[in-house]
């Protein structure tokens, strides 16, 4: 068996958590490879709503093992959070089912009110971030002065680094930055002992896994135009959200996956700063759009900005994650609109067409090019076969196949895990 990928195409969001969920049933190992609690998967299973954002989704079936690779920035505290939430909620043993990775970078609480000092400096130009300190972690890393999860265990190292951190951002920020180093350094003290059964090396595990031909999925966090290097910078994560960061958080085997899913929501979405070409914000289609498909983050609450859906945007991102196949998700949050726009292109300040730009400033003048189908005014909500789709749907499904060259296969038509239309099945 191979393995599978799941990411988001466009700003996060999009629904990939429901996607693992109906994955995981048939996956032996489910596995982060980047990002951190910024993250946020809602998933609905008999009648209860699950919160995840650090632990992978993999977790809710109860015969599958889960890992939190080494590209991810692990926040101890929300681990031990997240995974009392989640006990508490019923879920079987989950303590006994998810590992760490022990070369996994630490989000420390300081890194979090840095961000938060980080974003004030920005003022008009901030950034947007959820201040979780996923930044901030990234950079420690890239300056070779974090704390890995592994130095938890050598006391003597951890308070030395630990102490260090807190030392450079006190000369960088001064009195602006309060923060209790030593009450850290004793909480990490009882860390050392009840993250001891969690922490492994990854590498053997991943390699082990593909040694057996498990089945391995892999849950993308964030989305790919957040990506460090290829999403729209600098209004962005601090990790590669794309499919490279897959390789280099997880030590997969590239020639081992068999699927890439690119996970599309039937409309567009994001919150944070930064250029949005088909951002609406009417009540007849932004506010719409907001109101029925619940456009509330699930980590910070912040409401989502939304407009229709942007091709220019996916075919980006198919171009980059290169992908096999498509989820179409919250499809039935366009049931009631009489006529639904799909941007197709960009042109310009001359006239001329575009794609998505790496200098931004080119997208101030861009003229968004439309197209516009005309709606099906019906719930879809119950369709579970392709052919019970309105026709109107059906030729909104085709444009996005057409114009971006990949299948949709899987189509959500509602949050539960049963409301999704799997094309591939249709007769």
């Amino acid at each position: 068996m191979g393995s599978t990928i799941v990411l988001g195409s466009q700003w996060g969001d999009e629904g990939k958590g429901k996607l693992v969920d109906i994955l995981t049933e048939k996956a032996d190992l489910v596995a982060r490879a980047q990002g951190g609690n910024n993250a946020g998967h809602t998933i609905y299973h008999n009648g209860k709503s699950y919160h995840f954002h650090l632990l992978p989704s993999g977790l809710m079936n109860p015969k599958c093992i889960n890992l939190i690779g080494t590209g991810v920035v692990v926040h101890i505290p929300s681990f031990f959070k997240e995974l009392a939430e989640l006990e508490e909620k019923g879920l079987e043993k989950p303590r006994e089912r998810i590992f760490i990775s022990d070369r996994a970078h630490l989000s420390l609480n300081v890194h979090a009110l840095v961000d938060g000092l980080e974003e004030v400096e920005l003022g008009g130009n901030s950034i947007g971030t959820t201040k979780r300190g996923i930044g901030p972690s990234y950079s420690t890393k890239a300056a070779r002065s974090g704390i890995r999860v592994g130095d938890i265990f050598h006391k003597e190292l951890f308070d030395r680094k630990i102490r260090e951190i807190a030392r450079a951002y006190k000369l960088r920020y001064g009195d602006l930055l309060t923060y209790d180093v030593d009450r850290d350094i004793a909480k990490f003290d009882k860390y050392r002992i009840d993250l001891a059964p969690f922490v492994v090396d990854a590498v053997p595990l991943i390699a082990s896994a593909e040694e057996k031909n498990a089945r391995i999925l892999i849950e993308g966090a964030n989305a790919l135009m957040l990506d460090l290097d290829f999403g729209s910078y600098p209004y962005v994560t601090s990790s590669n959200t794309g499919l490279g960061g897959i390789f280099t958080g997880l030590a997969l085997n590239p020639r081992k996956v068999e699927n890439i899913i690119g996970v599309v929501k039937a409309y567009t979405t994001r919150v944070g700063g930064g250029p949005f070409p088909t951002e609406d914000l009417t009540p007849e289609v932004g506010e719409k759009l907001q109101e029925v498909g619940r456009e509330f983050g699930v980590t910070t609450g912040r409401r989502r900005r939304c407009g229709w859906l942007d091709l220019v945007v996916v075919k980006y991102s198919c171009q980059i994650n290169h992908y096999t196949e498509l989820n179409l998700t919250k499809l039935d949050v366009l049931d009631t609109f009489p006529s639904i726009k799909i941007a197709v292109g960009y042109k310009d300040a001359s006239g001329n067409d575009m794609g998505w730009p790496a200098d931004l400033s080119k997208l101030d003048n861009c003229e968004v090019v439309y197209e516009t189908l005309e709606g099906w005014n019906t719930s879809t909500s119950k369709a579970r076969n392709y052919q019970d789709l309105p026709s109107q749907a059906r030729a909104y499904v085709n444009v996005i196949e057409k114009f971006c060259a990949v299948e949709v296969n899987y189509i959500g038509v509602g949050p539960g895990r049963d409301e999704v239309v799997e094309k591939g099945n249709a007769s």
